[in-house]
């Protein structure tokens, strides 16, 4: 840590005032780790030490005085904890702490089960209901007719009370009458057990990165171009697919957990895939 003296400059009424002050510099010295990825280090300790979301980091200028760093070595730093979701940078305020992502594990449970075991408040806004002609893909992945009817249902999940996911949803009409009557504010997989006697025990999901249309970004209360996390399911109940779900994650306010282990050798099938 070093210290010296400079003359104070701020402007106080009409002159600037010429009183000294102390400025203190904690010198980042680990010659084996390059000092961004130091800053980094030491902004996210501040920000788990107590930071709440909301709150402001010190200025880039502060930064710099303080570690005797470059700016392009602050902007590096924070901008590797925006990246990961811990810092966010509002225009004309500063950079502030963010809520920490909710983390998932891949596994077959419905949003509603997922939030509960992570300790969130899930709720959830039915949007609509009705029962259009699907898309192809979905009609083939649900073993629908050409010109059959089936179930779209379309919800925004919330956790926490904030937006967290869009998500619609297709179900085969025959094998689900009069589904529009239910409450589908809750989990439709406990739903489908509890009244259709249909457990959904296993599913195919394929994941990527897109950007969100105006719509869904109003919906999740993001401003664009915002990314989301797609997520296309198909689920069934043994050997029947009995659902279609495509939910469009909030980029900044969620994760993904997966614990991977070795490939199958040559000789061995591959199993346990979710």
């Amino acid at each position: 840590m070093l210290r010296w003296f400079e003359l104070d400059r701020t402007s106080r009424g009409r002159k600037p005032s010429r009183t000294r002050r102390e400025v203190v510099v904690t010198v980042l010295t680990d010659p084996g780790v390059p000092k961004h990825a130091q800053l980094r280090a030491i902004l996210l300790e501040q920000i788990d030490a107590g930071l709440a979301p909301g709150d402001l980091i010190a200025s880039e200028r502060d930064l710099m005085g303080t570690h005797g760093v470059s700016r392009a070595t602050v902007r590096e730093a924070i901008g590797s904890l925006v990246t990961a979701g811990r810092l966010q940078r509002v225009h004309g305020r500063g950079t502030v702490v963010t809520r920490p992502r909710v983390e998932s594990r891949l596994h077959l449970a419905s949003f509603t089960q997922d939030m509960h075991r992570r300790g969130h408040r899930p709720t959830t806004r039915v949007l609509s209901v009705d029962w259009p002609v699907p898309p192809a893909d979905v009609a083939a992945a649900l073993l629908v007719g050409p010109g059959d009817i089936a179930w779209r249902v379309e919800r925004l999940r919330l956790a926490d009370d904030e937006p967290m996911a869009h998500e619609v949803s297709w179900y085969p009409v025959d094998r689900f009458p009069d589904l529009d009557d239910h409450d589908l504010t809750g989990s439709v997989y406990a739903l489908l057990e509890e009244h259709y006697a249909v457990r959904v025990d296993s599913a195919v999901q394929t994941a990527w990165s897109d950007l969100c249309d105006r719509d869904v970004a109003a919906l999740l209360e993001v401003r664009r171009p915002a990314s989301v996390m797609v997520f296309e399911r198909v689920g069934s109940a043994g050997d029947d697919p009995v659902e279609h779900t495509t939910s469009r994650y909030r980029g900044d306010r969620y994760q993904l957990q997966m614990t991977l282990g070795p490939g199958p050798g040559p000789d061995q099938h591959e199993e346990g895939h979710p």
